[in-house]
């Protein structure tokens, strides 16, 4: 060791890779899984507002992996630790929730791999989720993907049948004008 060396900047430690997108079968009015794993009506999520589709339209997916990728090509618009908004280019207002409750983890057990105002397309990779913490915090997994603006939509429909396992990118609901 030179008399110098206990001033050299130690390397910092690279940041953890982004995981890769998915190929997503997007399509105009189309919402695809943001996860890979069993798909649900809306009304079964076990949360009031949003089983009650207060919020809107859509279905949830019981996840069985630890990423959840964006479920349309659009602008970020709402980020938080453990959901995403997501505005497209043709006027669909998503939102994708990790979670039920999940809001009261404070942030633990989620890390963000997009920034609020960023481009994401169909299968970029938004979140990564920590299963476990979830499970630990006593909250249901399952993510829930919302046509906010199910208002302006002749109909929102699920694509795939209740209890059906789906993979991440695949197309999952339909919103018509």
């Amino acid at each position: 060791m030179g008399l110098f060396d206990m001033f050299k900047k130690k390397a910092e430690a690279a940041a953890p890779a982004k995981p890769a997108a998915v190929e997503a079968q997007e399509a105009t009015g189309t919402l695809c899984s943001p996860v890979s794993g069993r798909a649900i009506k809306m009304t079964d999520v076990p949360d009031p507002v949003f089983g009650g589709e207060m919020m809107g339209k859509g279905c949830a997916v019981y996840p069985d992996a630890d990423v959840v990728y964006a479920p349309a090509t659009g602008t970020v618009s709402v980020l938080m630790p453990h959901a995403v908004g997501i505005n497209t280019p043709d006027g669909m207002e998503i939102l994708c929730h990790v979670g039920v409750d999940t809001v009261d983890m404070n942030g633990e057990g989620f890390t963000s791999l997009i920034k609020q105002g960023d481009e994401v397309k169909a299968g970029d990779p938004c979140i990564k989720i920590d299963r476990e913490k979830i499970a630990a915090a006593g909250h249901p997994d399952c993510v829930v993907l919302i046509v906010t603006n199910t208002t302006d939509y002749d109909s929102v429909e699920m694509l795939v049948e209740p209890e059906s396992t789906v993979s991440a990118g695949q197309a999952v609901v339909k919103a018509t004008k």
